[in-house]
């Protein structure tokens, strides 16, 4: 191994280091934060509790004709594939109209599933690369992490039911880093998510038994502050034997470094971590819904202890052809996708949007029964946006997207209807209408030309 592929391993190592959990919110300990004491933090409700946002993608669009709500206005009706949402009827808003334009060909041809996933929470047109010079634009998730992130000792939380791939060629001539991640730190880098729950849980916990998970944490930042000291002192070796340029890059390289050790020193004031409800998973269950269903247990914990505001879960990449025997389809999901108006085929895709509803629904039942110190629940104190790159799947549409927001945004959200826009608005003018809700101040998101009132 050469000194900079050691240098590059450790570097990574450090990345994926995790860190204890923040207590929950309890208004006997005093930790509520008070709306009169002084202005509203951004990535707060106006009473004060953490406001949580996630981004959960499901791919290959919907049976548009059993999926979209008939009537509009806060008497809309829900459609049969929405049905498990029926108890949240009020905890809802579900959107007509929305696009993504960047994701359509243009001059670029085929890879509508690449531009779907890479498009989703970025609006950015990706370029047309199988290689390293991949490039998109800063998701919105990373965004709001910016600006609330350092609230929570993990800045955002990316999470997956897939694999992770950052390479490679999967559809028509695009890399695969565009369909395996819809987060973006940067334009020219994707966030990779993490699938096993296991490592979800001790990224949050802490690694083994639970009385032995506080000195494992130990251990943990202190090995993480002896690696630290090592790779500077590393770099700074280099600093006198390479040219200007990489001097500039070794700088980068140090910054980083040092965003390291500050998050260290603030992941350690916030104290001991509480011992969650639970065991650490075996690893990635064999049934998918299983699997599902504990990435959104681990989500929800997440936001319970804020030991995020941020997150975001792609259950299946853009193009996957996954099979649900869960629910009696043995076809692949894109296979079926494309369906060319055959009956027996949109009644199987139907019944796989159903699936992932269920799913959606058993989340929000989770975090509506979990309490804030004030009584109001995780789903009164969130926004939680589900939906997909694709509308009909078959057409590989990129507008009329199927869009849900769930939650109340603190009691600032106007829920319990079906918005349709029209045509063609651009979806980031819903997330500069979230960013906005979140106290971020900004007004201008990839490609949006305006907000939507939300």
């Amino acid at each position: 191994m050469t000194f900079l592929q050691d240098r590059l391993n450790r570097r990574y190592f450090l990345r994926g280091l995790g860190a204890c959990l923040a207590l929950p919110q309890l208004e006997s300990l005093g930790n509520t934060i008070s709306a009169a004491s002084g202005p509203r933090l951004p990535g707060t409700t106006t009473a004060g509790n953490p406001l949580r946002t996630a981004f959960l993608y499901v791919p290959n669009g919907v049976n548009v004709d059993l999926w979209r709500p008939t009537t509009s206005g806060p008497n809309y009706q829900l459609s049969e594939t929405l049905q498990p949402l029926a108890p949240f009827h009020h905890d809802l808003q579900i959107f007509s109209g929305l696009a993504h334009a960047n994701g359509t060909a243009g001059k670029d041809g085929p890879g509508d599933h690449a531009r779907a996933g890479a498009t989703f929470l970025t609006g950015a047109r990706p370029k047309k690369t199988a290689g390293r010079d991949i490039r998109a634009g800063i998701s919105v998730d990373q965004l709001a992490a910016q600006h609330v992130g350092t609230q929570a000792r993990f800045r955002s939380l990316e999470l997956s039911c897939d694999n992770s791939r950052l390479s490679g060629n999967c559809d028509s001539g695009y890399s695969c880093a565009y369909q395996y991640n819809i987060s973006w730190q940067s334009p020219t880098t994707p966030v990779a998510t993490e699938s096993n729950p296991r490592l979800v849980f001790e990224r949050l916990f802490g690694a083994g038994p639970a009385a032995e998970r506080s000195a494992a944490l130990a251990r943990q930042r202190g090995l993480t502050r002896s690696v630290i000291d090592f790779v500077s002192e590393d770099a700074r070796q280099l600093v006198g034997e390479v040219s200007q340029a990489d001097r500039a890059k070794l700088d980068e390289y140090l910054t980083g470094v040092r965003e390291i050790e500050k998050q260290i020193q603030r992941v350690e004031s916030m104290g001991e971590a509480p011992q969650p409800g639970f065991d650490a998973p075996d690893g990635i269950p064999d049934n998918y819904r299983d699997h599902i269903r504990l990435m959104f247990d681990l989500l929800a914990v997440a936001f319970q202890t804020d030991s995020t505001r941020v997150a975001t879960l792609l259950l299946a990449h853009d193009g996957s052809n996954r099979t649900f025997p869960e629910i009696e389809v043995n076809d692949g999901h894109h296979y079926l996708s494309h369906h060319g108006r055959d009956q027996e085929k949109m009644a199987k895709i139907a019944r796989i949007d159903k699936f992932y509803v269920e799913q959606l629904a058993y989340f929000l039942g989770k975090i509506g029964t979990i309490k804030d110190a004030d009584g109001s629940s995780l789903l009164d104190n969130s926004m939680i946006v589900w939906g997909g790159g694709l509308a009909d799947g078959h057409r590989h549409q990129h507008d009329n997207l199927p869009i849900v927001l769930a939650g109340h945004g603190g009691g600032e959200l106007t829920t319990g209807r079906h918005v349709d826009f029209g045509s063609q608005v651009p979806m980031t003018n819903l997330y500069v209408s979230m960013l906005q809700k979140m106290g971020t101040g900004i007004h201008q998101f990839g490609d949006s030309t305006g907000r939507v009132e939300i």
